[in-house]
């Protein structure tokens, strides 16, 4: 068939449809998602050393505590996706708002490390049902010919949820302990998430209601069925192995900036991660429409692995240093709408929700063990080393997108066109 008759995310079709983005669902996950990210990730760092005095445990304590159970919430990605696709996107977002807040409360109250843990793994699995997994497969409910494109101007707002609580975690430190910031955190997630959740889910049965369902016009995936599950497979570990890189990029950037001689400039170079990542998007929502997502993928690969080349051949060069953090933000912001369009483009809006979730499990297990693998590395053999072996897992993870970005483009010249 004619590749325009596929209509598939990201192309010129797409592009024209950008009315139909739903925007009031689009506002209002992007809040939620700040909420749900600042809340229940990004201040997890900023609060760590106060949960580690209290408890009675070191710092790397309470971060092997934070890793395990991302390795669980990988895990449970599987299982939310299918209820996603089950019972709605939006449902499972406004439960898990409302579970959001009871860990939160109960890790407020934990009066014993093991409490604790099972508390910060359970919020981890709550996690996996109010952020991008779950945000990206509302979207897709809500209008699946734009939310390639909704996903971009999702993503764009979310990706100021550190650059805001960061400063907010830190500051409420000031007047508040970590148990009582939780129980506000615990407030905001069911005072003002769980509403905008619960308005999409009856938005979404309003439409039904009325005759026009939420699927009512699919988007058809670029792979055929009968290739689908290979094409599973190699896209799940081509994130997996940039999740990796990512993952111990970031866990490990201002120690190991230090290391290198950086001193306290490290955080300031660390700091340009953030607006670096929200430039990527919003330089991909201006010029990027035209990119279908297979080469989206490639190039936040290729930006992330290269940001580790850089840091590995600079050293203690601060130009080295300061593009190393540039070109990882860059390629980390691309990545969150990678991870979001391309399972919609290659695979199509057809039980979106559980096919998303079981790539996530790949991705987070990784993410998981990426911290604690580079650290052993490092140990053994050096930051210069380290990065290396970093940056050749992520070589095949760019290889492996580029396969699957030339065998999409064959698949769609040789596609016949239907018969009318």
């Amino acid at each position: 068939m004619a590749v325009a008759s596929r209509i598939l995310p990201g192309t010129r079709a797409t592009s024209l449809r950008d009315r139909n983005v739903p925007v009031g669902i689009v506002a209002a996950l992007g809040l939620t998602q700040i909420i749900g990210y600042g809340t229940l990730y990004y201040s997890f760092s900023i609060l760590a050393p106060g949960m580690a005095a209290d408890l009675g445990i070191t710092v790397a304590q309470v971060f092997a505590v934070f890793s395990a159970s991302l390795f669980v919430g990988g895990l449970s990605a599987p299982y939310i996706g299918r209820q996603m696709d089950r019972m709605g996107a939006a449902t499972v977002m406004a439960i898990g708002s409302a579970l959001s807040a009871l860990t939160l409360i109960l890790c407020a109250w934990s009066p014993s490390v093991a409490v604790f843990a099972l508390a910060i793994v359970l919020l981890e699995i709550s996690s996996g049902m109010v952020q991008y997994q779950a945000a990206f497969a509302a979207l897709v409910e809500a209008d699946p010919r734009s939310a390639s494109r909704s996903i971009t101007y999702l993503t764009l707002i979310a990706g100021f949820a550190s650059t805001i609580f960061w400063p907010i975690a830190t500051a409420l430190l000031g007047y508040l302990s970590w148990r009582e910031i939780y129980l506000v955190y615990a407030g905001l997630n069911l005072l003002v998430c769980m509403p905008f959740h619960a308005w999409i889910m009856r938005k979404g049965k309003v439409a039904a209601a009325g005759g026009q369902r939420p699927m009512r016009d699919p988007v058809i995936g670029a792979i055929p069925r009968e290739r689908r599950r290979g094409a599973v497979v190699v896209v799940s570990a081509a994130f997996a192995l940039i999740s990796f890189t990512l993952g111990a990029m970031l866990a490990h950037m201002v120690p190991m900036l230090g290391a290198l001689g950086f001193g306290s400039a490290a955080v300031v170079i660390g700091s340009l991660f953030g607006p670096a990542q929200v430039l990527s998007r919003l330089i991909n929502m201006i010029f990027g429409t035209r990119l279908a997502p297979p080469g989206l993928a490639v190039v936040s690969a290729t930006l992330m692995v290269l940001s580790v080349v850089i840091l590995a051949l600079s050293g203690n060069w601060l130009p080295g240093a300061v593009a190393f953090s540039i070109c990882l933000g860059l390629g980390s912001g691309i990545n969150s709408i990678a991870q979001g369009s391309l399972p919609l483009y290659l695979f199509g809006s057809d039980g979106y929700g559980a096919l998303t979730g079981k790539m996530a499990a790949s991705r987070l297990a990784a993410g998981a063990a990426a911290p604690f693998a580079f650290a052993a590395t490092m140990e053994q053999f050096g930051i210069g080393a380290s990065l290396i072996l970093s940056a050749a897992l992520g070589f095949i993870g760019i290889a492996a997108f580029i396969s699957v970005a030339m065998a999409t483009k064959r698949t769609l010249v040789a596609s016949p066109s239907p018969s009318n």
